[in-house]
């Protein structure tokens, strides 16, 4: 399995720029894709909430068991029948969705999860940014990597427009939907002069999406 191959910091990120868009109050949260329970554990101390967790890999998982309330090893598509209804005030997928075959069925299969006003936050890499740009549209490549857009594990692939359709045609209503990790680089402005300016998403590695549903009957 590919993720055998994942250096040891692909299981332990803190992700700062996730934790800023956790609501001012939490009391229970399930973090899909939880690694080692590094990102979670941030919000049990902080919050005192309830955490629980869901990691693909047995090793990471078996260290998150440690510092988390509760944890399911195995795919997460798997565990969706053993989550509590209505029981997470916030579901994070950082980073989850692109790996999954499926990542609608199991976005909609997580609605039933959601306490009354809770919300889905997620983070997916953006295929338009501007190095993958470079690689399709330049350099006509498309070749997996051992990590980042190109990741061999992801199965998925999205842009700022698509992540947000996916999100509303499943029901939900976006709170907000706003590129993370941009660029220092100044190549996307570059790239961006035959496009008027108009295509300054490939900044961003990420759009960070925090979403609710739009009414209680799209919980059934």
């Amino acid at each position: 399995m590919d993720y055998d191959q994942k250096d040891s910091d692909y299981f332990k990120h803190e992700r700062p720029e996730m934790l800023a868009l956790m609501p001012k109050t939490c009391n229970t949260l399930l973090d899909v894709g939880c690694g080692e329970g590094t990102f979670a554990r941030q919000i049990k101390e902080s919050h005192g909430a309830e955490v629980w967790g869901i990691e693909l890999m047995e090793g990471p998982g078996k260290r998150a068991e440690e510092v988390l309330d509760k944890v399911f090893i195995g795919s997460c598509t798997s565990f969706l029948k053993e989550l509590p209804a209505g029981y997470f005030e916030v579901i994070y997928c950082n980073d989850v969705l692109e790996h999954l075959e499926d990542p609608y069925s199991f976005l909609d299969g997580l609605k039933s999860k959601l306490a009354p006003n809770g919300v889905i936050i997620s983070s997916i890499p953006n295929i338009r940014y501007h190095s993958a740009f470079k690689k399709i549209v330049l350099q006509k490549k498309f070749e997996y990597e051992r990590h980042g857009i190109f990741d061999k594990t992801h199965l998925r692939f999205f842009t700022q427009s698509s992540i947000a359709k996916m999100y509303t045609d499943l029901g939900f209503q976006i709170i907000s939907h706003s590129g993370i990790n941009k660029t220092r680089s100044l190549k996307p402005y570059l790239y961006n002069i035959p496009f008027l300016f108009t295509a300054m998403d490939m900044c961003y590695l990420q759009f960070a999406t925090v979403a609710t549903l739009k009414d209680s009957g799209s919980r059934a």
